[in-house]
């Protein structure tokens, strides 16, 4: 392999964790800003999504000078997975933005006395976005199979925390501007677990090259939900 051509590999891996470790971050921190009603921390986690725009574009302009030195087939996949990664990613970080949206709204208005298992909707998502980064760097297509059925596992939990809420809309009218704010950030957790599972999808393609996408349709399986 030519060394120059390694080299940028090398340095397109490197960008790829620097950027799931500042959206991680970026997820973490709106959790925490909606769960202790911190504006200010709600405020910084959206001015921070233009850290995580920048990488997909810097990551993006990498595997495009990378793709015009003809590379070998194996590491053909690689780059394109690598920009599909990226911008799994970037939409990871959309959703972290819209939660501390809700977050900032929330903190300026009295709290809504129901129980609401949040952090651990966040902790299955996020688990969901380590786990598949994890089997990118290792190329552990396995893994990356494994943790595809996870994403009914948050869908589950998901629209549990949707009817818990929406009960409560009935119950006290005054609460649905407040209680919709929730159903969109749980629902915002929900998209993030769709984008992990689609990167180990990617990273089935990778080791494989086998699109699982198309087997998971023939089974009846709707993506993206």
């Amino acid at each position: 392999m030519d060394n120059h051509f390694e080299l940028g590999l090398g340095e397109l891996r490197q960008k790829l964790l620097l950027m799931a470790s500042r959206t991680e971050a970026a997820v973490n921190d709106s959790v925490q800003a909606l769960m202790q009603r911190n504006f200010d921390l709600a405020a910084k986690v959206r001015e921070d999504d233009d850290i995580i725009d920048q990488f997909e574009i810097d990551i993006d302009d990498l595997a495009i000078q990378l793709l015009t030195r003809a590379p070998l087939a194996s590491n053909l996949r690689l780059v394109t997975v690598a920009m599909k990664v990226s911008q799994n990613l970037e939409r990871i970080g959309d959703e972290a933005t819209k939660i501390a949206r809700r977050a900032r709204d929330l903190a300026q208005e009295p709290p809504v006395k129901i129980s609401l298992d949040l952090p651990r909707l966040a902790g299955m998502a996020l688990a969901m976005v380590k786990d598949a980064m994890d089997a990118f760097v290792q190329r552990d297509s396995a893994a990356a199979r494994a943790l595809v059925p996870r994403d009914k596992d948050v869908d589950v939990l998901n629209r549990e925390m949707h009817a818990a809420l929406a009960q409560h809309m009935m119950e006290q009218p005054d609460t649905i501007a407040r209680c919709l704010h929730w159903i969109v950030a749980a629902k915002s957790l929900e998209r993030i677990a769709d984008h992990a599972k689609n990167i180990a999808e990617e990273v089935v393609y990778l080791c494989e090259a086998q699109d699982i996408r198309h087997h998971l349709k023939k089974a009846g399986v709707t993506l993206d939900q």
